[in-house]
């Protein structure tokens, strides 16, 4: 297939600040993993340059081979570090952060799938951080309720769990995933909790607009409020390759159809991703 090359609205100006190399050598300093790293997040440094960071639980190995993300994979990682809720939350101290987002790989090899790590953490960042808010996006854990409540019943102002891309596509870029499971995720954080709740999705990948709007309205009949849509870039040779680049204009059509939906919040353009301004409109 003919490598694409990327078109003008896909270059980024790079950040040297002092604000980038000080978040850099912070997070380092606690030994921490954040998913902007972890998955060559393309907004890495604004975020960094700008103080934000989106901390990675659980490790930076996942038990899932997803073929959109760069994330390393194993079918038993490492086990996670018990002192990982600590670091974050004096992180979040020391970087004077208002909006944390807590993200993780996939643990499938954890009996609770992680969730009892995940709901540690939250109550350390809170306990440590009077005011903060927090977003955290989880994955699936495999359907399971009880781990879905450890997190759910603790109230983040917002839960996110991405849908990541078209329903005909789950095949090819994330079979062991299940496209109606992550949308019963979501209905159940709203439903069950009334939790603040947001998806995304990555374009570029093979899908048709009709597709996107398929998501779209799947999305919102499972009473999710917010949506961020992307660009899917290819992390290496060896992952799904971009089958083309999704025009700003095109961007904003998806946007005006998911703010017709009914979509009180949407983000929707080539370098957006599911944490990119996650603090704006809390």
């Amino acid at each position: 297939m003919k490598i694409q090359r990327k078109p003008d609205w896909l270059k980024l100006r790079l950040s040297n600040s002092g604000n980038f190399a000080s978040t850099k050598k912070l997070i380092a300093g606690y030994g921490l993993n954040t998913v902007c790293r972890s998955a060559l997040c393309p907004n890495l440094h604004e975020c960094w340059s700008c103080g934000t960071a989106t901390f990675l639980l659980l490790g930076n190995t996942c038990t899932r081979a997803c073929r959109f993300c760069a994330v390393t994979t194993l079918s038993a990682p490492p086990d996670p570090d018990p002192d990982e809720p600590r670091k974050i939350a004096e992180a979040v101290r020391k970087m004077k952060l208002r909006h944390v987002v807590l993200t993780s790989v996939t643990r499938d090899d954890l009996p609770d799938g992680g969730s009892g790590a995940w709901a540690a953490t939250v109550q350390a960042v809170r306990d440590l951080n009077e005011s903060v808010t927090l977003e955290c996006l989880i994955p699936d854990f495999r359907g399971d309720h009880e781990a879905l409540h450890a997190v759910m019943v603790l109230r983040p102002e917002v839960l996110n769990h991405n849908v990541e891309t078209v329903p005909a596509l789950y095949d090819k870029v994330r079979p062991q995933a299940d496209y109606r499971q992550s949308l019963d995720v979501l209905r159940r954080a709203k439903r069950k909790y009334g939790l603040n709740t947001k998806s995304g999705l990555m374009v570029g990948m093979g899908e048709t607009a009709a597709d996107v709007h398929e998501v779209i309205d799947d999305l919102m009949a499972a009473d999710c409020d917010r949506l961020t849509i992307g660009q899917y870039l290819q992390p290496s040779s060896g992952h799904h390759p971009v089958i083309r680049y999704v025009t700003p204009e095109e961007f904003d059509g998806y946007r005006r159809y998911a703010e017709e939906a009914g979509f009180g919040n949407v983000q929707s353009g080539p370098y957006v991703r599911s944490s990119y301004h996650a603090a704006e409109n809390v």
